[in-house]
């Protein structure tokens, strides 16, 4: 089998680790291993899980240890979690972070601060719904507010962030419509007054939604911002049901963003093939496999065979989604390397690629085409 290992990995979405590392008890590091919010789900099913008992016969391997779970725990936190976190990003070989920092608290270090911590670069990248959020606190009249947004947004490249990131999907859904300023001005008095009572607003209002996320957009199309959302399933609290990424198209098809690479993240699973077809079919279309990979386990040579069998190698992109804890990022590349070149091995049997074809499409997809993409400098 094609070996994928010398390839380094530019991981182009994920999220900052925890300052806790550990020790963590059973059910605390098993929550680790779900997309679930449930704590009967940690505590239960999730020892039962592919994910989590494939994981730790993984973890074993590199601890040297007996493949239990105590035992992992055990050799885990006889290392320190810095020590812990620059073993496994040397391992997986990855050289870039691109980190989305909306998802996190004050439990979660800094981009500022891995780049002390981590030995490879990171980047941030903008969350525009996080955003609006503290500027929502903030100002007091929509106006000020709208000021602030569109200054942040236009100004994102000059304060570093290489791509913006919505999640949409989560609050709203894709189904992004234009809103007329004053819906969006009549939601954000509603959500002041929730954040004088409260100290604290999540943004989950249609019209306020879709307003900002399409004025990002026209920045977007100005600067040719890249700019990621997230796709297909995810945390609970989401309506997979419009998370489809066809949800899209009509924006696809305006001809108002052409000018906007849309970084559709998670593979959009399941709908796998519906953004294969969009990335396949929009020049501005990029197809990312993060969090389905290592999340699907054994369905992960599946998706690359879906994702492959359609869309351009010059259109894929690796991420790991992964957060928290640095076994996520490792497991994510170790397994995602193992099912591209498990694939692209099939293809050079079946003679669709030669070898040398078949690792240049692997440099493609781990590292160049987001170097490219986000316009990495070295």
């Amino acid at each position: 089998m094609l070996d994928l290992t010398n390839i380094p990995i530019v991981d182009h979405h994920c999220h900052a680790l925890l300052r806790h590392g550990g020790p963590f008890t059973a059910v605390e590091f098993q929550r680790f291993f779900s997309e679930s919010s449930h704590e009967l789900m940690h505590r239960v099913h999730t020892p039962h899980s592919l994910f989590f008992r494939w994981a730790i016969k993984e973890m074993a391997a590199l601890f040297d240890c007996a493949p239990t779970p105590d035992a992992v725990m055990a050799a885990r936190t006889a290392i320190t979690p810095n020590a812990l976190a620059q073993r496994m990003f040397q391992d997986a070989n990855i050289t870039t972070l691109l980190l989305d920092y909306g998802f996190q608290s004050s439990a979660n270090y800094t981009y500022e601060e891995l780049r002390t911590q981590l030995p490879c670069r990171v980047e941030p990248i903008l969350r525009l719904e996080t955003l609006a959020q503290a500027l929502i606190l903030e100002y007091e009249r929509f106006d000020q507010m709208l000021d602030a947004y569109v200054a942040a947004v236009e100004n994102a490249r000059a304060t570093g962030h290489v791509s913006l990131k919505s999640i949409a999907a989560y609050r709203t859904g894709l189904n992004i419509q234009p809103a007329a300023k004053a819906e969006a001005q009549a939601i954000f008095t509603g959500l002041k007054e929730e954040a004088r009572q409260r100290g604290a607003v999540r943004l989950a209002h249609k019209p306020l939604n879709d307003y900002l996320v399409l004025r990002a957009l026209e920045i977007g199309e100005a600067q040719a911002l890249p700019i990621q959302f997230h796709t297909g399933f995810g945390d609970n609290d989401l309506d997979m049901l419009l998370a489809n990424p066809f949800h899209l198209r009509p924006l696809l098809e305006s001809g108002n963003y052409n000018n906007v690479p849309f970084v559709l993240l998670h593979a959009a699973y399941p709908y796998v093939r519906e953004l294969g077809y969009l990335a396949a079919v929009y020049p501005n279309v990029w197809l990312d496999v993060g969090l389905a990979i290592p999340y699907i386990t054994l369905e992960i040579p599946n998706l690359w065979r879906q994702v492959l069998g359609l869309t351009p190698t010059s259109k894929v992109l690796f991420s790991t989604d992964a957060y928290s804890i640095p076994e996520i990022f490792w497991l994510a590349a170790r397994w995602g390397r193992r099912g591209l070149a498990q694939v692209l091995d099939e293809t050079v049997t079946l003679g669709a690629l030669t070898e040398t074809e078949a690792v240049d499409a692997a440099e493609q997809i781990l590292h160049r085409n987001a170097t490219q993409l986000y316009e990495l400098e070295p």
